[in-house]
């Protein structure tokens, strides 16, 4: 029984390991040294006494049990020398093995630090759970975002080899900067794989949705593997994306108070019906959302306390106040110009970096001659040619609903048998065609509309989604072209590396929703407290983005600058933060789009031009389906 317990516990220690090997191997090295010792001390007395005496002895032995080679050079009787061979040839068995567990051991932890085992030690970094194509995006942007700090860091978890990744991120983002970007390799809905990335010390975590199917359920699930990590008011604040905007309660749920969570779908929904009605929403977003532009900053104004917010905006002289965070944490944008600004409010502003933002007690000249005083066009009924159908189109129907002019009409034409309900606004009717097929598309009387929506297809691959969408892109334009019509063409884009190329299709906007979704992720990983600043400016309530004719604003042609501008705007009850140019609509990377321009600097706009304002829906009224139409005639004209 004692020999079946002594062997049970000598394989429990063996499989305990290298370090159990290590230990056994030493041990036994130790006991072959001891015992040969110990036999010359008391068969060879004379040789322990010719050599130097017994510590002498088991140095010998230890040396010959380490290196063969010593023993070339003995003397002594026949016993001894046995003796002496006897340890070599041990320590060649005993020895070698303990060498060859530590090498082999050496090699395995070599092994696990190339494939991302080790523990993350930073601090005030940020994390991001999951790898898709957006990963590319989040990390260029949060290089941008960490430039002027002296060291930063990223830290990915994904189940992806390690190497993989960081051969990835080194082909597709380039230079790193100052920032640091750690790859780890771990399941994150496995909590002893949360450890590696040191969440507990972490600024923020990022969740990206996997490129599956079932996106939004990982998503939910890596939500609730975070458990209190998220949930602890000292952790890390959570930003996480989910496709369909139904499961955000589900996943608000499951992530806490602490998380932040975005809707793909609805924020899609809502750029393409606005970008349809206004062409250049989808620039104008990523220019706001990317940190290689200007962005969001939050400043409190100690000097600003007790005055109107008019007063206020009008002393920026780098920088444009868009709108008031109070105290209590709500939300204000394009406020009344008399509110008062109290001791604990910020304002929101919009600047190329916070240390840029500049107020002046000299106020920018206003040129009176040059602001216009342009009626508010009555509103009419539009026709809208919508070509495709996919998940999200249902909920594109709706909204635009809302928006439309009673009377006005919207005809889908795709392969899929849309089934749409009755509308309070709009009239709808339907058309079975292959949106590629030349033939089908001149079949719709395309010229009789002045929008033309073409949505991407979700049934197929993202690249043959594109493909498709950039063939039909090439006959509407041509269909134009052809037949002198002017109407404005909005398409949706899932890859925005395919943005560049349909540039030769001169579509007057593309939605890439995936890039709003990563730079979106990226700002409020960044600042958590700009949530409520982007939910107000992409929501369906308070102030949004609008362009608007710049005849509107000011006198075509008439000498200017970005102060009258404002001033114009501010005297409509709304706040300018830009303009965009009609002669580089097409022309990348900015298409155009100019945000927070110097207010002394001299602009002429012409009425081809935009003038980009943020008002409520109440003032947007005077835009109009007409003057949109004549607007982006005017573009394709001057373009």
């Amino acid at each position: 029984m004692w020999r079946e317990r002594a062997r049970y516990w000598f394989d429990s220690t063996m499989s305990r390991g290298t370090p159990a090997l290590i230990g056994w191997l030493g041990f036994a090295s130790t006991g072959l040294v001891l015992v040969v010792s110990l036999l010359v001390i008391w068969l060879v007395p004379k040789d322990v006494v010719q050599h130097g005496g017994w510590p002498e002895v088991f140095w010998m032995t230890l040396m010959r049990a380490i290196d063969a080679g010593t023993i070339g050079g003995d003397t002594g009787s026949p016993l001894f020398l046995f003796l002496m061979l006897l340890i070599t040839i041990g320590g060649i068995f005993v020895v070698s093995a303990f060498i060859g567990v530590m090498t082999n051991g050496l090699n395995a932890k070599i092994e696990d630090l190339r494939k991302g085992r080790s523990r993350v030690v930073e601090r005030g970094h940020t994390v991001v759970l999951g790898w898709s194509e957006q990963v590319f995006t989040v990390v260029s942007e949060l290089v941008q975002a960490n430039q002027s700090q002296r060291r930063a860091c990223v830290a990915i978890l994904a189940d992806k080899d390690k190497v993989e990744m960081e051969d990835e991120l080194r082909a597709r983002v380039g230079d790193l900067g100052r920032t640091v970007v750690v790859c780890r390799t771990g399941n994150p809905l496995r909590p002893a794989d949360l450890d590696l990335v040191n969440l507990s010390a972490a600024r923020s975590v990022m969740v990206l949705p996997p490129a599956t199917e079932d996106a939004d359920i990982q998503v939910i699930k890596v939500l609730l593997a975070l458990g209190d990590r998220a949930r602890n008011t000292d952790g890390p604040h959570v930003v996480a994306a989910l496709r369909d905007s139904d499961n955000l309660a589900a996943a608000q749920l499951a992530g806490g108070p602490r998380a932040q969570l975005i809707g793909a779908d609805d924020l899609a929904v809502r750029l393409i019906v606005q970008a349809h009605r206004q062409s250049g929403l989808s620039a104008v977003c990523t220019e706001l959302l990317a940190f290689s532009g200007n962005e969001f900053y939050l400043r409190a104004e100690v000097q600003a306390t007790g005055q109107t917010f008019g007063d206020v905006s009008r002393t920026f002289d780098r920088g444009v106040a868009v709108g008031i965070r109070y105290g209590d944490g709500r939300i204000s944008l394009n406020p009344a110009a008399d509110v008062l600004l109290g001791n604990d409010d910020q304002l929101v502003v919009l600047a190329e970096d916070d240390a840029l933002v500049r107020r002046s007690t000299i106020p920018a000249q206003i040129l009176e001659d040059a602001i216009a005083d342009a009626a508010q066009p009555a509103p009419c009924p539009a026709r809208t040619l919508m070509i495709g159908w996919n998940k999200r189109a249902a909920k594109i129907l709706d909204l635009l609903d809302d928006f439309a002019t009673p009377g006005s009409h919207l005809q889908i034409a795709g392969l899929d048998e849309a089934a749409p309900g009755e509308y309070e606004n709009l009239t709808i009717g339907t058309t079975h065609c292959d949106p590629t097929n030349r033939a089908a598309l001149e079949s719709l009387d395309v010229s009789s509309y002045q929008h033309v929506i073409i949505l991407a297809a979700d049934d197929l691959d993202e690249q043959q989604a594109d493909a498709r969408t950039l063939l039909t892109l090439l006959h509407i334009r041509d269909l134009e072209q052809r037949l002198n019509a002017p109407y404005s063409i909005v398409s949706e884009i899932n890859d925005d590396a395919n943005r560049e190329i349909a540039q030769v299709t001169e579509a007057d906007d593309f939605v890439v929703s995936e890039k709003l979704i990563s730079l979106l992720l990226t700002q409020l990983s960044e600042n958590r407290h700009l949530a409520d600043v982007f939910a107000e400016l992409l929501g369906p309530e308070g102030a949004e983005i609008y362009l608007k004719p710049a005849a509107d604003y000011l006198v075509p042609g008439a000498p200017a600058n970005f102060a009258t501008l404002a001033e114009a705007a501010r005297r409509r009850g709304e706040t300018a933060i830009g303009y965009r140019v009609a002669s580089a609509f097409h022309r990348p990377p900015g298409y155009g789009v100019v945000l927070n321009p110097a207010r002394d600097v001299p602009l002429t706009l012409t009425a081809a031009d935009r003038v980009i304002v943020l008002a409520d829906l109440g003032a947007t009224a005077g835009l109009t389906d007409s003057s949109q139409v004549e607007a982006v005639g005017s573009v394709q004209t001057s373009g």
